[in-house]
């Protein structure tokens, strides 16, 4: 069933997708909000920062640790929301024991040119399947399909706007992604930490935020044409309910 309006509050990342073409997507609340953007690059930014003007890896890694624990306090203190930091702090966790480890700064690094490697093999892999792989993450946010899985999956993929437009984001973040290993690979190799960091910072949060609002432009009305025509088949499902149940009755 698709998402109810007491339901619709703002979501974050792929997910805020969900919202678009009803008034109610925003780039800002989708990226975490100024709060969640500053928590999100503050880690990477003390880093390569501490690293360039220590070249001390060790002090590097134990300053980055705190404040990364100091932000999940904080909120842990001011009884916010966790898991964003949470899961920021697993992520900074596994970059700094992966650089403290290997006794070199560029390490830090590693684990974001995996993550992007493995987003890149799998929405490839669903592009060419023809089923587009932010399409199945968004409608499964959108629209839990806990019964009648081929109705839900046919719904959304035989819906030839709606389908056309989640395989061209799809093919828009393989792009993003594979743009980010191509200009920072490149700076690993060389071991050029501070401008590998600053092309990390760059190519962060600020490619996140457009390539959330460029697919959110692409999807928002084929996703608005498609929820009105849930409504509709809705709308005729529950009057020839009523027409039955009138019929019973007399």
């Amino acid at each position: 069933m698709p998402d109810s309006a007491q339901n619709r509050k703002p979501r974050t990342g792929v997910a805020a997708l969900t919202q678009a073409g009803d008034g109610d997507f925003s780039v800002i609340e989708a990226i975490g909000g100024p709060r969640g953007v500053v928590e999100s690059m503050l880690p990477g930014f003390v880093f390569v920062v501490m690293f360039v003007v220590t070249s001390d890896l060790r002090l590097t890694v134990m300053v980055s640790a705190i404040l990364a624990v100091v932000q999940v306090l904080t909120r842990l203190v001011q009884r916010q929301s966790v898991m964003g930091a949470l899961s920021g702090l697993v992520s900074v966790a596994i970059c700094l024991v992966w650089a403290w480890h290997s006794h070199e700064a560029r390490n830090y690094y590693m684990f974001g040119f995996i993550t992007n490697a493995v987003y890149i093999l799998l929405l490839g892999i669903s592009l060419i399947a023809r089923v587009p792989g932010l399409g199945l993450v968004v409608e499964f946010i959108r629209s839990l399909p806990t019964e009648h899985f081929h109705d839900w999956f046919r719904g959304w993929m035989d819906d030839k706007p709606l389908k056309r437009a989640y395989m061209t984001i799809t093919a828009l973040w393989v792009g993003v992604f594979a743009l980010r290993l191509l200009v920072q690979v490149p700076l690993y190799l060389s071991d050029q930490v501070a401008w590998l960091g600053t092309a990390r910072l760059l190519m962060g949060i600020p490619f996140w935020a457009l390539a959330i609002w460029v697919s959110y432009l692409i999807v928002a009305t084929p996703m608005h044409r498609h929820r009105e025509l849930e409504r509709a088949a809705q709308q005729d499902t529950a009057d020839g309910g009523s027409r039955q149940k009138d019929a019973a009755d007399c």
